[in-house]
């Protein structure tokens, strides 16, 4: 493993955007160590910068039990786009002294469109995630842990297998992690680029070597997940709180949020799209839309906002006078979308919906796993639908056709959340402009049965 130069810059549209005299330990956990160059963070400056001091106090002063408590009393919600509690999902884990002691898996095939915020964290700073990982790995009396990793991240998985190699050489993981008694390690496993593997099941089965297709549930994860032991997955930014919350304490971790929002603790937003500095900001959860819009310098010259989608492509589509509420979870879910990821992408009035929701659908009709029909066979019938429409060929009847199909690839009617996450930006994108819709509308409903084919002929 070739060492990533010290002074190494890396260029991508998920850079940072704050200076440094902005980021302080005490308000911005998840960012204040990232140098102002982009390098990447190695283990000695991780630790001069208190790296790990969350994990050994919490192997020296806490019983599984109280780092499951305060994680809940903090209310560390998934940041990977669920928002479920992550010390709710760490208390279902079984554990017990009959049973095996099972697997952390940390979700980081960051496949959701529009979203690059994990990236950053990877990169840049990738011990952050392994002390997050050990922590949950002792709250859930985990042996061992997995880095599943989108297979296009090459500096990534350069950036974490040099972290583990790191840690492990400093006796932080292995056996008896920190002279603690605890035993848990880490392996990194690249993905092979599958979006359904943001699904924790199929994920699991990708890494058991299987097909990726979501699993029946019950039995959970924590139950039976990885070669059938007691497993938590978690996302990669999600993890990457738990040191600052067993370091500094579930009241401060609340506080960080200012009032903004029920919720606890900093989020990694993102803008993309036509706006003049897009990247990231580690804000107060429930920030609005409109002050991260303004963070990135608003829109282009000659654009102005149509529209915008709240977390990624799985995510309904808001308008213009939704940038003021504040982008929590509960807040965004009130007004028919999700939060999701967090990272916004904003759709220019001179960029037509349609197109960008066609491109959208074709994305997860080529992303299914084919495991259920609804899915399976409902969105490339609707990308046939919007081919049409966008090249204003649709027929009379399309967009009732299209509405059936949101209400049938909605939440409940298919085996997991692929589907219900492409039927939301169809909805809600009917909903807001329909009129879009009905101006590719060019041809008249075909009769039901088409003229029989006279006899002799082929």
């Amino acid at each position: 493993m070739n060492a990533i130069p010290e002074h190494s810059r890396l260029r991508y549209h998920c850079q940072l955007r704050q200076g440094a005299e902005e980021r302080r330990a005490e308000t911005h956990p998840l960012t204040w160590r990232l140098r102002q160059d982009g390098a990447r963070i190695g283990l000695d400056e991780y630790r001069q910068k208190d790296g790990y001091q969350g994990a050994i106090r919490t192997l020296e002063q806490h019983s599984p039990g109280d780092v499951i408590d305060i994680m809940k009393e903090a209310n560390v919600r998934g940041r990977g786009g669920g928002g479920f509690s992550a010390g709710v999902k760490w208390s279902l884990t079984q554990v017990g002294d009959h049973l095996p002691r099972g697997y952390v898996l940390c979700n980081a095939d960051e496949m959701e469109p529009g979203t690059f915020k994990d990236r950053l964290l990877l990169e840049q700073q990738p011990h952050l995630l392994i002390e997050g990982m050990i922590i949950a790995g002792y709250a859930n009396r985990s042996q061992y842990g997995y880095v599943f990793l989108r297979g296009e991240y090459v500096e990534a998985a350069r950036s974490v297998a040099l972290a583990i190699e790191e840690a492990r050489e400093a006796g932080l993981l292995g056996n008896d992690v920190a002279g603690s008694g605890f035993d848990f390690d880490i392996a990194l496993h690249t993905g092979a680029g599958r979006y359904i593997c943001g699904e924790e099941t199929a994920l699991i089965n990708s890494l058991e070597g299987k097909r990726a297709n979501p699993r029946n549930k019950p039995p959970f994860p924590g139950q039976s997940g990885a070669w059938g032991k007691p497993t938590v997955v978690n996302n990669v930014e999600t993890l990457c709180n738990a040191p600052g919350v067993m370091q500094h304490g579930a009241a401060w971790y609340q506080g960080l949020s200012g009032g903004l929002s029920e919720d606890g603790g900093t989020k990694l937003y993102g803008i993309s799209g036509l706006v003049e500095r897009p990247g990231l900001w580690e804000l107060p959860i429930g920030t609005t839309g409109r002050e991260i819009l303004e963070r990135a310098g608003g829109m282009r010259e000659g654009h102005t906002l149509k529209t915008w989608l709240p977390g990624g492509g799985s995510t309904g589509f808001l308008l213009p006078e939704h940038l003021d509420l504040a982008m929590d979870f509960d807040t965004i879910g009130e007004y028919g979308s999700r939060m999701g990821t967090g990272l916004m992408a904003v759709v220019s009035e001179r960029q037509s919906v349609i197109s960008l929701l066609r491109n959208l659908e074709q994305f997860f009709a080529r992303e299914s796993c084919g495991w259920c029909t609804p899915c399976r066979d409902g969105l490339p019938w609707t990308v046939k639908i919007l081919q049409a429409i966008e090249r204003g060929e649709g027929e009379q009847g399309d967009i009732e056709i299209l509405e059936q199909h949101a209400t049938d690839l909605g939440p409940g009617r298919t085996f997991c959340a692929h589907a219900p996450g492409a039927a939301m930006p169809l909805e809600s994108a009917i909903r807001h402009f329909r009129a879009d819709f009905e101006a590719g509308i060019s041809h008249p409903k075909r009769a039901a049965h088409a003229d029989p084919i006279p006899v002799g002929q082929v």
